[in-house]
């Protein structure tokens, strides 16, 4: 059932989300407010029969819809490029692990764990139980122990794939003959979903993603079991 939550964001299970979600607050108070003065100013404009007094030929007016909009932009553009380099920063990763993209499904390779190996196919329909997620689920789960910093190094076998985990803050094209590679770090356990965010053929929204978040002590025991 659909509710008012499903406009927002969705909650952060990462450190990179958290100050995403900060910084769209940040620049939505900012456009409510040039939106309420914009629309104060052209009301006024409205029923004055578009003529005011301040602005025929003010110079101060014309000096402070230049210098307003200068120091709106800074503030904005601070935070933003601060993020920006902080999205891009590898920053001593522990574990490494490889995501390939196929028409249509992933492929995961863990290569610090000698080769550990699988693909990830979605659930179909007709083979779902009940407490699967229609179109989101997949038989072979990507696990990641939280609090832990992941490098994700993806790349893609046929056509351009993307990557994506919404509630990580994460989007990254896999594009074919290139590693692209992106860090994260999850702050809590639990089930994250994605899904492939580039048009890539005919089973384009038939290739989602799942990482299962879980302790690393419990991450070493699923380890030793696949080795």
């Amino acid at each position: 059932m659909s509710t008012w939550q499903y406009f927002m964001l969705q909650d952060s299970a990462s450190p990179l989300m958290e100050q995403l979600s900060y910084f769209h607050d940040h620049a939505l108070m900012i456009l409510l407010i040039i939106t309420v003065l914009v629309g104060q100013l052209l009301m006024s404009l409205f029923f004055n029969k578009f003529t005011h007094r301040f602005l025929l030929e003010g110079q101060m007016i014309e000096i402070i819809w230049t210098v307003l909009p200068t120091i709106t932009l800074i503030f904005i553009a601070i935070p933003s490029l601060r993020l920006i380099y902080i999205l891009d920063e590898i920053n001593n990763p522990l574990i490494t692990i490889k995501s390939i993209g196929h028409q249509w499904y992933w492929s995961y390779e863990y290569s610090d764990f000698k080769d550990i190996e699988f693909d990830s196919y979605m659930v179909p329909v007709n083979e779902m139980n009940s407490f699967n997620f229609r179109l989101l689920d997949v038989d072979n789960r990507l696990v990641i122990p939280f609090e832990t910093n992941v490098r994700m190094l993806v790349t893609a076998m046929d056509v351009i794939h993307s990557w994506t985990i919404p509630s990580l803050s994460v989007k990254i094209d896999a594009t074919p003959g290139r590693l692209n590679q992106v860090m994260f770090n999850i702050n809590r356990s639990g089930l994250f979903f994605g899904q492939c965010s580039e048009i890539c053929g005919a089973n384009h929204s038939f290739m989602p993603i799942v990482i299962e978040s879980i302790s690393p002590k419990f991450f070493i025991k699923w380890i030793n079991s696949l080795i």
